[in-house]
């Protein structure tokens, strides 16, 4: 593989495992899957699936702008909810986030997600030239 590039910026959490916070390669920037974690005390952010929600997408916003790009450079992410019950209150606050142009999106229901947080986020975005 050629070009392909590892991001990582102080904005958001440190990968907590064999992974990389995001990799960059031909435009695009492929974020990891993004939990509610502190980025300055790597602390858990526990409340309601909007305190959760809020701290991932301030999460990948970091990362996203810390890499020149926008939110409405993003082209899709995958979202995982520990209950789907929490859908609609997901949204609401996802919403705040994708204001014009909202990317693709696939949101899934998983039977555990890592730490026993109630929702995680990963997603590509295009990078500008």
């Amino acid at each position: 593989m050629t070009d392909k590039k590892i991001f990582l910026t102080d904005k958001a959490p440190k990968p907590v495992g064999p992974y990389s916070q995001a990799v960059i390669h031909n435009g695009l920037m492929y974020v990891s899957g993004q939990v509610p974690l502190d980025p300055q005390t790597g602390e858990l952010v526990r409340g309601t699936i909007e305190d959760e929600t809020e701290a991932v997408l301030n999460n990948l916003r970091s990362i996203v702008e810390e890499a020149g790009a926008t939110m409405e450079d993003v082209l899709r992410v995958s979202c995982y909810l520990a209950d789907m019950e929490d859908f609609p209150r997901f949204n609401a606050v996802y919403a705040k986030y994708f204001t014009i142009n909202p990317p693709a999106r696939s949101t899934f229901q998983a039977a555990r997600l890592p730490l026993d947080v109630q929702v995680e986020v990963d997603a590509i975005v295009a990078l500008p030239a």
